[in-house]
């Protein structure tokens, strides 16, 4: 029974309106003397619907479980036609091959074969994994979703839960796209590790850069300053002028100027990936790297088309990824150290 039929048995109950001749006709007496009900007005037409309207009601309520695997996709939803095992492909300068994300360990160093000491930054794979595949509007090109860092299901919110049982994928913390050709797309579950990279290649790594705070000009964009002695009163790190006077009398935007440092997405472009370590699924890149300890950071292969030579000449990087049994040697050892080559950089003699 709801609120309405509640509110009109009360009614039905009382005298003073049930023998109001206004209201016989709501309370099934006869019409006997009442025009304005038998012209069947839109009032009284409208209020017999709503009557009739809130008696159909059920009562039965569809509980909907986020928690359960989706097994029949929706008509909206488009059938893939993804490949259900992976196989290696021949990688050709024209494939692209999608990134990872890693955790920012700290910086270490190592000697190379001449024995130069080198600056490594250490990058820990854990649990990356394909969660599904996204089409584009181009044939030639797709882009798949990685996530990494496996989470507590309690930690997720229901739709993501969903998302993720809908794919077979442990829940994640960290959510990604890359960009792919399309022949580097894989099924969803394809766990990728260190092996993906090789030693000797070239790698873009993106992060967010330290917060230094509230800067000023010449820590923030390498200002010299104003002259030390010599009639400067109290102007020794200002920026000076910021424009000009009457015309056109702003500051026109992108000005350099004091203002909030750091922070920001930052990409360090073609650093050399030094050694590989398959137990730890460490990686271990030459320079440095923004972000703090323990940030993530994206790891793709290098981007830019110059001249430089992005692999190494004698090695092809597995395509779509490495996969264990169908890539070369297996099991890999332990280690694998890029060479440097080259003639004696400690030589004085050329």
């Amino acid at each position: 029974m709801n609120r309405f039929t509640r509110s009109v048995k009360v009614l039905r109950s009382q005298s003073v309106f049930a023998n109001h001749k206004a209201f016989a006709g709501f309370f099934g007496q006869p019409k006997a003397n009442n025009t304005l009900l038998n012209q069947q007005s839109p009032l009284a037409r409208t209020f017999s619907q709503f009557v009739k309207e809130n008696q159909k009601t059920t009562e039965t309520k569809s509980a909907r479980d986020y928690s359960s695997v989706v097994e029949t996709p929706s008509k909206n939803e488009s059938k893939e036609t993804l490949p259900q095992t992976l196989e290696p492909v021949e990688w050709t300068p024209k494939s692209k091959r999608v990134g990872v994300l890693a955790k920012k360990l700290g910086m270490t160093a190592m000697w190379d074969e001449w024995g130069v000491r080198i600056p490594l930054t250490v990058l820990q794979l854990e649990d990356v994994q394909v969660i599904k595949t996204i089409k584009t509007s181009d044939p030639n090109s797709s882009r798949l979703q990685i996530g990494a860092f496996n989470s507590p299901s309690n930690k997720v919110t229901k739709p993501l839960r969903g998302h993720f049982n809908k794919y077979g994928v442990p829940p994640k913390k960290e959510i990604i796209e890359f960009p792919v050709s399309s022949d580097g797309v894989m099924p969803s579950g394809t766990e990728i590790t260190v092996a993906h990279f090789v030693p000797g290649q070239l790698v873009d790594v993106s992060g967010i850069s330290k917060g230094k705070g509230f800067a000023g000009v010449m820590k923030r964009w390498g200002f010299s300053g104003g002259r030390a002695t010599h009639g400067n009163s109290l102007a020794h790190r200002i920026p000076g002028s910021t424009g000009m006077n009457s015309s056109p009398s702003r500051v026109f935007p992108g000005k350099k100027m004091p203002g909030r440092m750091g922070n920001q997405k930052v990409t360090v472009m073609e650093l050399k990936v030094m050694k590989i370590d398959n137990v730890l699924n460490c990686l271990f890149v030459k320079g440095a790297v923004p972000g703090n300890k323990n940030s993530v950071v994206t790891i793709r292969d290098a981007i830019k088309t110059n001249k430089v030579p992005k692999f190494p000449e004698d090695i092809k990087p597995p395509f779509p990824t490495y996969i264990p049994g169908k890539n070369g040697i297996n099991p890999l050892p332990r280690e694998l150290v890029a060479k440097t080559g080259g003639k004696d950089p400690l030589l004085l003699s050329k």
